[in-house]
Parts: C-alpha cells; sequence; structure tokens
C-alpha cells in the first residue's frame, strides 16, 4: 500500500542517520513532503538530497532553531502536519561521573529539545485543527535500564509523560500526540559506541534473537502518523523484539 501519507508535510528532527532518516525515507515513500533537521549538515544534507527534501541544521535544545526548523517547513509546503521528534543523545557514564553540566546537556538535548519542538509546531498545527506529533522514547527509562544511563533514562521517562500531558491538552485542536519506544536497534551509533560485544549480550537477551533495524521502528512512526491512527492518542508503541517480556535468562523454547 502506497500513498498513506500524500498531501501532508512533516517534519523530522534527528533525521540525518538511523532511525529519524529511516523514518523520513519511510514517509516520502507513503507521499509525505518533507524537511530535515539536525546538527550533522553533511549527513543531514545528503539524507535531504537522497530524499529530495529540505534540510536546516538544527540543535533542537534551542527554541529559535526549532522555530526555524517550523517557519522552513511552513515556507516550502505552506503548513505543519507531522512532527517527528527523534534528536536525541545518550553518552554512558555512570551517575558517580556525570557532572551537572553533563547531565543538563542530556536534559537539554532530550527533553527540553521535546518542549522546544512541541510549542513550535504547535502554532501552525492548532491554526489549521490537525496535527500527528511523534517521539522517540525508548524502552529504557519508561520500563528498564542499565548502569550508564541515568542521564537518558530520566529523559526517556519524562517524555512519555510529557507525551500524555500534551495529548490531553492538544486534543480539542485535532491533534494526536504520541510516541514509539524503540529497543536496541541497529543502528549507526550503536555500532560506533555499544560494540560488538553489546550488541551480541543484546542479541542473546532479546526472544527474537536479533537486533532491530530502523526501518522497523520508521513503520511504527508511519502508522502512527497515518489516518489508520486517527483515533488513538497519549500512548507509545514498543518495538523491542520481545525483549521488555523474559522474567530470566532462561526464556528460549527452541523447536527440536
Amino acid at each position: 500500500m502506497r500513498g498513506r501519507l500524500d498531501g501532508k508535510v512533516a517534519l523530522v528532527i534527528g533525521a540525518a542517520r538511523g532511525i529519524g532518516k529511516a523514518t523520513a525515507l519511510r514517509f516520502a515513500e507513503e507521499g509525505a513532503r518533507l524537511v530535515l533537521a539536525d546538527t550533522e549538515i553533511e549527513a543531514g544534507q545528503a539524507a535531504a538530497d537522497e530524499i529530495g527534501a529540505a534540510f536546516i541544521r538544527t540543535d533542537i535544545s534551542q527554541m529559535a532553531d526549532a522555530e526555524a526548523a517550523v517557519a522552513l517547513a511552513l515556507d516550502r509546503h505552506g503548513r505543519l502536519d507531522i512532527l517527528v521528534q527523534n534528536a536525541g543523545i545518550y553518552p554512558w557514564q555512570l551517575i558517580e561521573n556525570t557532572s551537572p553540566d553533563d547531565w543538563d546537556r542530556v536534559m537539554a538535548v532530550n527533553l527540553r529539545g521535546t518542549f522546544n519542538a512541541t510549542r513550535a509546531s504547535l502554532v501552525p498545527m492548532k491554526a489549521q485543527r490537525f496535527g500527528r506529533m511523534l517521539y522517540t522514547s525508548s524502552i529504557t527509562g519508561p520500563h528498564v535500564t542499565s548502569p550508564g544511563h541515568g542521564h537518558y533514562a530520566a529523559t526517556k521517562a519524562g517524555i512519555n509523560g510529557f507525551i500524555r500531558s500534551a495529548a490531553l491538552e492538544f486534543s480539542g485542536y485535532g491533534i494526536t500526540v504520541n510516541g514509539v519506544e524503540p529497543g536496541n536497534i541497529l543502528t549507526e551509533a550503536i555500532q560506533m559506541h555499544r560494540g560488538a560485544a553489546y550488541i551480541k549480550n543484546m542479541e542473546d537477551s532479546i526472544p527474537l534473537g536479533r537486533l532491530g533495524s530502523p526501518r522497523e521502528v520508521a513503520n511504527a512512526f508511519l502508522f502512527l502518523a497515518s489516518d489508520d491512527a486517527s483515533y488513538i492518542t497519549g500512548t507509545t508503541i514498543v518495538v523491542d523484539g520481545g525483549q521488555l517480556l523474559p522474567e530470566g535468562k532462561d526464556f528460549r523454547l527452541l523447536p527440536p
């Protein structure tokens, strides 16, 4: 099926690589017109060129940058129907080694960035009385965590709370607000910053026996952005290969 986003305009923030780029590609396949935003200029522009979209350098922790990205979508396409706020950082730091500046930086990008993107997008969506606001959360924070992810887990749990509040406040404007909670997804960042041992350990803990692909997360975003999800708001979709299910390590029932 094609054309589920025909006529829709989408802004994807954090679109240079990984889940964000896969989501932008998936939306383009379904007919959306796109604006891509990221701090990585070269990779972001390359992704935009591949898709045939506009690109703007955006530090989502800054409200002025969020407003500029929305303004570009309005200037190019006259409206904004879909926001995907995917930008986020996850440095590995034990709490005892995390400085206040380290903490504030993760909060600024992941949590304040979510607020900034929302406030900027609300203006046109409220005026047109339609919108889909979508956020990349995580299973880390709302459900599980591991050492070294204290600040990251806090932001993702915060995003889930924000989703529920925004969904309630914006419901009268025809705006739905939802998120996707990825588990371990095989992105460039995971390969670069976590390494083979981490990936193998995660594969062993996932019932489906592998990490997910960015496109599999993008498919969840596509559903939430489409008319198929018109009566869904204030919730998240877990995309984790069953990682949350096991009670312990001995969970596989393999056929003989």
